[in-house]
């Protein structure tokens, strides 16, 4: 029997060959051809000003807090429900996270409970577009505009989905992706940093090249270049380019297969997660998704454990996903206690993902269904 892995990278058009034009162009380190085109392919279909890539979505959120002059003793309200870098990035410049609880239907930060978070020292709303739906874009836009605060997207689910016909990662004044392996697109480690504030992208520019304003000499604008503001060496190899390149160049039929996948899914699972009182995806009518994973909730933390267990012995690979943040080691240290965030504490036991990746055959995905089908909850099969 084989083994289902939850995620696979998967080799979909032109990465190989790209990597040889890159190694052959002798220009093989940051921001050399396959960079720009990057660049460019994104700008024109976000339809955004700027786009950088960086080695990671992570240190594009670390960029985020660095251009947003975050100081010691600033707050960023953030999801208790996310990865651990949509918190990092800022508490590594000193800011103090304050925890937003999420919706109970797509698991996006509440916007009916994010202005009571707000307070004089608040100087970032960080929004995660969790599975690639759009959080409440209007309401949460209409918020930070009234306290004159930015808003970050975390949008490394979301790559070319939409919040009411407007593509995630185009709304707030900064917005991060991430290319990892286990997104949509991938070059193993990458992500981007999309500037939509125009006032912004110089200096995101210098803080990319570690502080200096290199790439304005190396566009003949000024004779020489010198460390000029903080920063870091943020930039990806060409050779991460160029296969994220041909990823981006097969956007059609990525996206094309994973709509498959998430659909058979959900028309498959659909009459046993009733039948069980398990809770499907709920996408809003007004959000188009990016299909980037597939997950389901099941009645309690038992269940969800006996399921994972079950398709482990059938070498199928499910896992959970993130943790509480707020009542995380570091987390607590921030004044995190149990109850601060229900919704956030309730899901983290009780989700699952199901395997997701971009090869997935057909009878890959019958076995992952029949053997849920075959699952009862307490710990039997058919």
């Amino acid at each position: 029997m084989d083994h289902i892995p939850f995620n696979r990278p998967v080799i979909i058009g032109k990465e190989l060959y790209y990597i040889s034009q890159a190694i052959q162009s002798g220009h093989a380190s940051g921001d050399g051809a396959f960079t720009k085109k990057c660049h460019a392919y994104l700008e024109r279909a976000l339809g955004v000003p700027k786009v950088f890539l960086t080695t990671s979505c992570t240190d594009a959120l670390e960029m985020c807090a660095v251009l947003l002059n975050l100081q010691p003793g600033d707050q960023v309200i953030v999801p208790a429900f996310t990865f651990v870098s949509s918190v990092n990035a800022f508490v590594l410049r000193g800011a103090q996270p304050v925890f937003a609880d999420v919706r109970a239907d797509t698991l996006n930060l509440d916007e009916t409970r994010l202005e009571q978070l707000i307070t004089p020292r608040t100087k970032a709303i960080v929004v995660v577009h969790y599975a690639g739906v759009g959080c409440e874009m209007d309401a949460i836009s209409a918020i930070a505009a009234r306290h004159n605060i930015p808003v970050v997207e975390d949008n490394a689910h979301g790559l070319f989905a939409k919040y009411n016909g407007q593509f995630l990662g185009s709304f707030g004044a900064l917005a991060t992706q991430s290319f990892h392996e286990t997104k949509n697109f991938t070059c193993g480690e990458g992500g981007a940093l999309i500037v939509n504030d125009a006032r912004l992208i110089e200096r995101a520019e210098i803080i990319r090249e570690k502080g200096t304003n290199r790439s304005r000499f190396f566009r003949g604008q000024v004779d020489k270049y010198t460390w000029v503001d903080v920063g870091s060496s943020y930039l990806p190899s060409d050779l991460l380019a160029a296969f994220l390149y041909a990823q981006l160049e097969a956007r059609d039929e990525i996206q094309a297969k994973r709509k498959m996948i998430w659909e058979f899914y959900r028309a498959q699972l659909d009459a046993w997660a009733e039948a069980n009182q398990v809770r499907m995806p709920i996408i809003p009518a007004h959000c188009d998704q990016s299909y980037h994973m597939f997950y389901i909730l099941l009645p309690s933390l038992e269940s969800r454990q006996a399921l994972i267990a079950h398709l482990r012995a059938q070498q199928i690979l499910s896992v959970f996903h993130y943790l509480p943040l707020h009542l995380s080691d570091m987390g607590k240290q921030f004044g995190g206690k149990v109850g601060d965030c229900p919704v956030t504490e309730d899901v983290s036991d009780r989700l699952l993902r199901l395997p997701f990746y971009n090869d997935m055959t057909d009878a890959d995905l019958a076995r992952v269904v029949t053997e849920i089908q075959r699952f009862k909850f307490n710990g039997s099969t058919r």
